[in-house]
């Protein structure tokens, strides 16, 4: 479902503008009914009214929770949730009231190191379906200040539906635009999208090698846009819409961890507009790559802070319970065969 379905269905009930947004703002909000100054009741049309609960009830079947895994931290959890069609998506409740939710099952891009591209881009999910997801994880948890792109998919990938969500979530469901974070392999489409959105969200880039043979090689189907042409678009919205670029790099032990990627890393983000989020990865199973050790991790991020880059070394949710991006999606399929690919350093 699309939010516009959405909208159009409350058109034809007789709905105005007013009438639309106070009924989306129930729902990003996981509010009841009977919720505000104002009832819905004797201020909404008889015929939009005799229809919220059936309407309501359809919007709560777009996800459906499958399984729950929580993270030891004890803040974290990987959700795994069932589509309309039988398809399943991966979000997750992320520390300090936050969540990240999928916007494709699946994904086109094929990142060697992930699991979610195992299987190529298999559909893409819909607004109303992207955003279900922030209302379930909202009635798991009464506070959330936070919704970040970066689950399974590629969000340039399926711009339209992203953006759609991301304005109702920065309009009527409580989010202030830097709450929402657009994560990407970078894309020019998405660069200039963003620009002109009336919701601008901060954003997020997955860089994880400045070298861009090697980046052609762990991320194969990503634009291609060498790392400084990538950093230069990012710093030019992160200047426009004024909230920095978080750069994401995932460590990959003997791949991106070497003195001359931290010479690159200086190099590209020294005096830049941003930040670097440095994430050990997540192993799985078959994929070849394997995470450093924390101590190892830890004196790389303090290094790059030493020399200027301001490095926040963060730890993968769900890694206590083999919960990387697509890892619980794929429990699921049957007779999947293991995949090893090296990467030349």
């Amino acid at each position: 479902m699309l939010i516009a379905d959405l909208r159009q269905r409350l058109s034809a009930l007789g709905a105005n503008p007013a009438h639309e947004s106070r009924v989306l703002r129930h729902w990003v909000r996981a509010l009841p009914l009977d919720a505000g100054k104002q009832p819905l009741q004797g201020w909404l049309p008889k015929a939009v009214m005799a229809a919220l609960p059936g309407l309501m009830a359809e919007l709560d079947g777009l996800v459906q929770l499958r399984s729950e895994h929580a993270g030891g931290d004890g803040t974290s959890a990987r959700l795994l949730l069932g589509l309309a069609d039988g398809q399943t998506v991966e979000t997750v409740l992320l520390p300090r009231e936050g969540v990240c939710v999928s916007s494709q099952v699946g994904c086109a891009v094929g990142c060697r190191f992930c699991m979610t591209g195992v299987d190529g881009l298999i559909r893409q999910v819909g607004s109303a379906e992207i955003v279900a997801q922030v209302v379930l994880a909202r009635r798991k948890r009464a506070a959330l200040r936070k919704v970040v792109f970066m689950g399974m998919g590629e969000p340039s990938h399926n711009l339209a539906n992203v953006l759609d969500a991301i304005e109702l979530l920065g309009t009527e469901g409580g989010f202030a635009h830097k709450q929402l974070v657009f994560s990407t392999v970078g894309d020019e489409r998405a660069f200039a999208a963003l620009q002109a959105a009336r919701v601008k969200p901060a954003l997020a880039l997955s860089l994880h090698t400045t070298d861009a043979a090697k980046r052609e090689q762990l991320l194969p189907r990503a634009p291609r846009l060498t790392p400084e042409q990538l950093v230069e678009a990012a710093e030019a919205y992160a200047r426009a819409s004024g909230y920095p670029v978080q750069y994401q790099w995932t460590l990959l032990e003997g791949v991106n961890d070497d003195e001359a990627e931290l010479d690159g890393i200086v190099r590209l983000l020294h005096g830049r507009y941003g930040l670097l989020n440095m994430i050990p990865y997540n192993e799985v199973p078959g994929l070849g790559f394997t995470r450093p050790s924390w101590e190892r991790a830890r004196a790389i991020a303090a290094e790059l802070s030493r020399r200027g880059v301001l490095t926040k070394l963060r730890d993968s949710a769900g890694q206590d319970v083999e919960g990387g991006c697509g890892q619980l999606r794929a429990r699921e399929a049957v007779g999947r065969p293991a995949r090893v690919v090296r990467i030349h350093a």
